[in-house]
């Protein structure tokens, strides 16, 4: 018999967890705490509701979080199930419809009879038993609270959300259809900008007034998230380097002969049946008046109607290099384990790969048995052993990347970038089978 394992946070490392948990014949009881306590981020009381985008970035395969989503996939993943069944236009990337992939999530945890959903805020962590913490960055201040006597101070950065606008309220004249690098006509709106258009914007982003952090609060944002107006006070031409280089698009507007675009805006659209449209890159925590005129400025943004504005919030994680074991495992506390952006991973697609990894570790603890890891070639090796190798003085949370690969056996020479990614790739899912048969539930 296996004993039976509480997870603590229903998004997508604390659904993942569960959902391998159980398809190992381990009974689950998973805690979520909405509807009964909001979060400063969601919106509704889905599980594995996606609050920061609808992209899971790239599917390439020879992109490391393109090769995440392939090794997820051959270990039968949920979400990436429920992302590839309510996939949206986004070129390359993996773009989800969020209120389809949150309800295909939610329906499949509350059918399955070895998971039982209670809706509760969980304040101090279970006396006994094998515990997941999968609260993410959202994590309510009573539970950190009860883990600071483990944890000592929580770390944390600020993340920010982009704006979101209705199809309808676009003036698509204004705008062209375009992928970055790609042939044809494109998944992206995108809206040039002229040097002036551009710096008028950056101008007025400047000036915006924003919504304050407490006086006890340090200004600390995720570098790959940053802030529009965080971005601007860097430097005039900053944005124009960043969400809104011109660069990779072969664009058809403005007419042939014409000036290219000193900038550009990309929306993405955000739901399947084309209703949104997402500010690609434009996270923000400026006030809603100050985002409704600001944007509006842009050209088609005239009369944009906005579905829902940016914001900021905190985002909690702990240290983990100093305090998990390379199994995710709390060092000073049997049986209590970490999974998601809590754990110090950054991104959606980094946090369920940490919940399948704990639900495969836990699953084989509660018979008893021990998990083989796996191999540090792989994504998930290389994401697991940079929480457990990484300096715990500078740690901060990180994207899966090649950077987190050993190097390849036998490189002396430069290999082009390309290339030597590929070869880093190719290799990861060539080591992942072996290590992928062992861990897959003896059903399947």
């Amino acid at each position: 018999m296996a004993w039976p394992v509480t997870v603590i946070g229903g998004g997508l490392a604390g659904c993942e967890a569960a959902w391998q948990l159980a398809r190992r014949g381990v009974p689950v009881r998973l805690c979520e705490m909405r509807p009964v306590r909001a979060s400063p981020a969601h919106q509704g009381d889905r599980l594995a509701e996606l609050v920061c985008s609808n992209s899971l970035r790239s599917d390439r395969p020879h992109h490391a979080v393109g090769l995440l989503h392939e090794e997820m996939r051959r270990l039968g993943s949920l979400v990436l199930d429920a992302a590839d069944k309510h996939a949206v236009p986004a070129g390359d990337a993996l773009a989800v419809d969020r209120e389809r992939f949150a309800r295909h999530v939610s329906e499949r945890i509350e059918a399955d009879p070895l998971i039982t959903l209670e809706r509760q805020e969980v304040t101090r962590l279970p006396d006994e038993g094998l515990v997941i913490v999968a609260t993410g960055p959202l994590t309510s201040d009573a539970l950190a609270k009860a883990l600071e006597p483990l944890c000592g101070d929580s770390l944390y950065f600020y993340d920010s959300i982009s704006p979101s606008v209705y199809a309808d309220s676009l003036d698509r004249s204004r705008m062209f259809r375009a992928s970055r690098w790609q042939d044809g006509e494109g998944d992206y709106l995108n809206i040039p900008l002229t040097r002036e258009q551009y710096h008028a914007f950056v101008d007025e982003v400047a000036r915006a007034e924003v919504v304050p952090l407490h006086e006890f609060e340090k200004e600390l944002y995720f570098e790959g998230c940053l802030p529009i107006e965080v971005m601007a006070e860097r430097g005039r031409e900053t944005l124009a380097f960043g969400p809104m280089k011109p660069v990779g698009l072969r664009e058809a507007h403005p007419q042939p002969g014409s000036r290219p675009p000193h900038a550009v805006v990309q929306l993405r659209q955000e739901d399947r049946d084309g209703t949104l449209y997402n500010l690609v890159g434009f996270q923000t925590k400026m006030r809603i008046g100050e985002q409704r005129r600001i944007l509006r400025t842009l050209p088609g943004l005239e009369n944009a109607v906005f579905a829902r504005f940016g914001s900021a919030h905190r985002n909690t994680f702990i240290r983990s290099p100093a305090l998990l074991d390379e199994r995710l495992q709390h060092r000073e506390r049997d049986g209590l384990y970490f999974a998601g952006q809590i754990a110090g991973v950054e991104g959606y697609v980094e946090s369920a790969a940490l919940g399948l990894l704990a639900g495969l570790i836990v699953a084989a603890r509660s018979r008893g048995g021990e998990a083989p890891l796996p191999p540090r070639t792989t994504a998930m090796g290389a994401l697991l052993a940079h929480l457990h190798e990484a300096s715990p003085k500078r740690f901060q949370p990180m994207n899966v990347n090649f950077g987190l690969f050993p190097r390849l056996d036998g490189e002396r020479r430069r290999v082009p970038k390309r290339e030597r990614n590929e070869r880093m790739a190719d290799r990861a899912l060539r080591d992942l089978e072996e290590w992928a048969e062992r861990v897959r539930p003896q059903s399947s």
